[in-house]
């Protein structure tokens, strides 16, 4: 059963389950797959609770002050004003939080007994079996972008078409290529890369051919998903103290040129950028490229859940670096706790490099010791958080800085949360030099005032 099916048959919007998922910090696999399937457990859950399910709707579809929030979940008005503000930003002049706050989810955070809820899902899917960790509110968003494709009432009832081009925006190292993959996966669109060398004049099989010939083919096809890594760089914008190159500027002409029919022919562009910002205003414009998804470094909880999943991705229960893991209570999530909150802005890739480091750095403990029973301590854990810490440049912060502009101007009201942790993550790096100087970015390890 599909999750629009289901929120049918109770009466109750396909959104407020989807924001009743990540209020309640329930997992996506225990709940729907990637093509918006209701697991088992999740259908009986809601079908159960259905009440309470059309109470949390009503609730989130409501503008409230703080008072009727206080009353709906009998909590201390001064923890409920602290938990938004550490969530959402956006309140209303006259008072009113916006209806996308949930006074349910707002009880959950406090401590309210939602036990009722757990007792649905008996277990926990372990990481390894997950579709990804975290993100789930860029699923959601994303999904609903995606809803064209998934539902063709969209476009018959609503004239809401399918989008000609995306552009997954953000820091190096944040996953824009997996998300471009999970897109692709979601529509049923095959995966296409557009390579550099597609850019210019080539030749294939003693043929000459160029972009315009690789575009024609591709929209030819069924169902294709072109994904362009460099999108800002290829579509900078046009200016006349800006040299372009001769074939990025060819390639613009030949995507606007084409983009009116990407629709009919079933081709979805993605293009992925550090940032917008530069992007010409006409790959912009309205039917073109006008679908922009910010992709965030993960926040302290994800990169918990990330470190664990690649410390133990792939491991046997007799595995050396398993016992090792598991006798240091390092095979659960709250181990990682500590040091994930140390690594502030970290992209995912960084704390890959953070698993591989600590990964070498215990098998090397462990051959002079022979010892399982051998502590991963702070010794150990720092030593691989410089290691990682490598990347963490000037430069990445700067791009890091330059992403949060682009969120803050693009999509301030769909992620509020994301914004303001990553705001005050990337403050940590700020630093006030002596007077008269600009307030630049160093690293931690290099502060030693």
């Amino acid at each position: 059963m599909k999750l629009t099916e289901l929120a049918k048959e109770l009466n109750i919007s396909p959104e407020s389950i989807k924001f009743f998922i990540q209020d309640f910090d329930l997992d996506l696999s225990d709940c729907i797959s990637t093509n918006f399937e209701v697991k088992k457990d999740f259908e009986k859950f809601a079908r159960e609770n259905a009440d309470f399910l059309k109470d949390y709707e009503k609730d989130l579809d409501k503008n409230k002050t703080l008072d009727q929030i206080a009353k709906t979940i009998n909590q201390p008005k001064d923890k409920i004003e602290k938990a938004i503000q550490e969530t959402d930003s956006n309140i209303f002049d006259n008072g009113f939080f916006r209806s996308s706050i949930s006074s349910y989810g707002i009880d959950q955070k406090l401590g309210g007994n939602y036990q009722f809820v757990y007792d649905y899902f008996g277990y926990k899917t372990s990481l390894q079996k997950r579709d990804f960790i975290g993100y789930r509110d860029l699923f959601f968003y994303i999904s609903s972008v995606l809803e064209p494709f998934l539902n063709e009432k969209q476009i018959k009832d609503w004239g809401i078409h399918k989008p000609a081009g995306i552009i997954l925006y953000g820091p190096p190292g944040s996953g824009k290529i997996f998300w471009a993959n999970k897109i692709a996966e979601i529509i049923s669109y095959q995966f296409k890369e557009v390579k550099k060398y597609f850019l210019g004049t080539s030749y294939v099989d003693g043929k000459e051919t160029d972009f315009n010939d690789f575009l024609v083919n591709m929209m030819s096809e069924d169902k294709i998903l072109l994904f362009m890594d460099d999108f800002d760089e290829i579509m900078t914008e046009r200016k006349a103290e800006k040299d372009i190159a001769s074939c990025n500027l060819e390639t613009q002409e030949i995507i606007l040129h084409y983009i009116s029919k990407f629709e009919k022919e079933d081709l979805l562009m993605i293009g992925s950028a550090n940032s917008v910002s530069e992007i010409d205003k006409e790959i912009l414009a309205p039917g073109r490229f006008d679908v922009l998804v910010p992709v965030f470094p993960p926040n302290a909880a994800e990169r918990s859940e990330i470190i664990l999943y690649m410390m133990t991705k792939g491991l046997e229960e007799d595995s050396l670096l398993y016992k090792i893991l598991k006798n240091n209570k390092a095979d659960k999530i709250p181990f990682w706790n500590d040091i994930a909150s140390k690594m502030k802005v970290f992209s995912n890739t960084m704390l890959i490099d953070f698993t591989q480091s600590l990964k070498k750095r215990i098998k090397n403990l462990y051959q002079k010791t022979k010892n399982e029973k051998l502590a991963i301590d702070q010794k150990i854990l720092s030593a691989a958080l410089r290691d990682a810490a490598s990347k963490l440049t000037e430069e990445y912060l700067e791009q890091i800085a330059r992403f949060l502009a682009d969120a803050i101007i693009n999509n301030p009201e769909d992620f509020p949360s994301r914004i303001n942790a990553l705001k005050t993550e990337l403050e940590t790096y700020r630093i006030v030099e002596e007077p008269r100087r600009e307030i630049g970015f160093q690293h931690n390890e290099e502060d030693k005032g």
